[in-house]
């Protein structure tokens, strides 16, 4: 399975691509959509959708998955980051790409077995679980390959199998067929 982690942002979107099988995952690529910061909105949220479906197509992954929104102080950057998050699920679910959201103490909870874990000690298990010579740069592509481990993880968790054989159960968000 081919899984596309994205942490969300519209001055920076972090990306990490993983293959997974089973319990075993390796790093295919990651890096980080950049915009402008003198740039108005709209022609950010344009260069991440182009950028998003460029990716898209380059891995055709099986799987996206996404950091949900967290606020903390700063609500204006809050709506910015919304606004980017909304045109990378859009990017997704024109693909066809099934979406799965995980919040950051999910992400924490898959990796580094600690839900309130701290951010260095997820970058250090990542690179650990991929055999990684470094943690990915910048510190926004390291948090989207730890997205798509969460989800590597998670989707392959004897728990998440069972509970997906229940219609209408689960925490994901999950695609329907059309």
């Amino acid at each position: 399975m081919t899984i596309l982690g994205i942490d969300p942002g519209f001055a920076i979107v972090g990306f990490g691509v993983l293959e997974a099988q089973g319990p075993r995952a390796r790093l295919l690529a990651c890096g980080a959509v950049t915009t402008p910061a003198g740039e108005p909105l709209p022609a950010r949220l344009r260069q991440i959708a182009d950028d998003l479906d460029s990716l898209l197509e380059q891995f055709r992954p099986d799987a996206m998955a996404v950091e949900e929104l967290f606020f903390n102080n700063n609500v204006t950057t809050g709506i910015g980051v919304a606004q980017a998050r909304g045109v990378i699920l859009l990017c997704a679910e024109r693909a066809g790409v099934p979406i799965f959201e995980y919040s950051p103490s999910q992400v924490k909870q898959a990796v580094a077995g600690y839900g309130k874990a701290e951010k260095r000690q997820v970058m250090e298990m990542t690179r650990r679980l991929l055999n990684l010579k470094a943690v990915p740069k910048p510190d926004d592509a390291a948090d989207a390959v730890a997205i798509a481990l969460c989800h590597a993880r998670s989707s392959t968790s004897r728990l998440s199998i069972l509970d997906s054989a229940r219609p209408g159960s689960g925490r994901y968000a999950v695609r329907r067929e059309r």
